[in-house]
């Protein structure tokens, strides 16, 4: 049925659209997936680090190209300028990524503020770009103990919050000091197993949505606001 005023009067119908599988690329980008880990411990021998090392490992020989951002150096959130080289480097990581890998040792039933402050530096907008919006996402924790998931659960959210599409799947490593060995490799277990799956799987979905990123979160009331201040600065001119 089409849409009218009559109808539906305070849609605008503008703005308004139907979706549709014609409004997809029809081609494919040929280039390896760009993806970013990040990690959230400082630790000399930082399992959470260890696990994103392993997991770069398979990303790439899955195809992707991979980059780890080291956050020892950054500022706490405020605590500096956006001009501090650490911020710079992570913003432009974020910029550059097409898929990310967060993971945190869980620290008091919560991700590690190490984690936390990474993402806190990075804003929902640079100027008039989004630099997380569209891009996949597979979170991952490590415990002490025994297997918990608070950590993954508020990356989630998170990764919600920063308009990311996170992918279905997870990791969370129990007791991870025993997953490793001397040479800082995880041995084989259904931890290692399940980390496979979760780069597999970021793999796929980026592969399937990073040519339709923009277009996946594209929202009615965002091109309502855009519409209207256009509008205003248009009238603004003729004053």
């Amino acid at each position: 049925m089409a849409i009218n005023d009559m109808s539906m009067p305070n849609l605008d119908t503008e703005q308004f659209a139907v979706p549709s599988s014609d409004s997809f690329s029809k081609t494919a980008a040929t280039h390896k997936p760009k993806i970013l880990l990040l990690y959230g411990s400082l630790r000399k021998r930082s399992f959470s680090r260890l696990v994103v090392e392993e997991s770069a490992r398979l990303l790439e020989a899955m195809g992707a190209e991979t980059k780890i951002f080291d956050p020892k150096g950054l500022p706490l959130p405020d605590g500096d300028e956006a001009t501090n080289p650490k911020v710079v480097e992570l913003r432009e990581l974020m910029m550059w990524s097409e898929g990310q890998v967060w993971c945190s040792p869980e620290r008091h039933g919560s991700m590690t503020g190490i984690l936390k402050s990474q993402i806190d530096w990075v804003p929902l907008s640079i100027g008039a770009v989004r630099p997380t919006q569209g891009k996949t996402l597979a979170v991952m924790q490590v415990s002490g103990g025994s297997q918990s998931f608070n950590a993954v659960n508020q990356m989630r959210v998170l990764g919600r919050w920063m308009r990311m599409l996170t992918i279905p799947n997870q990791s969370s490593v129990a007791k991870a000091f025993l997953e490793f060995d001397d040479n800082d490799r995880m041995k084989p277990s259904s931890y290692y197993s399940r980390i496979v799956d979760v780069c597999e799987e970021l793999i796929k979905f980026t592969l399937l949505t990073r040519d339709n990123a923009e277009h996946l979160v594209d929202r009615y009331s965002e091109r309502v606001e855009s519409a209207e201040e256009l509008s205003k600065r248009v009238n603004q001119r003729s004053i």
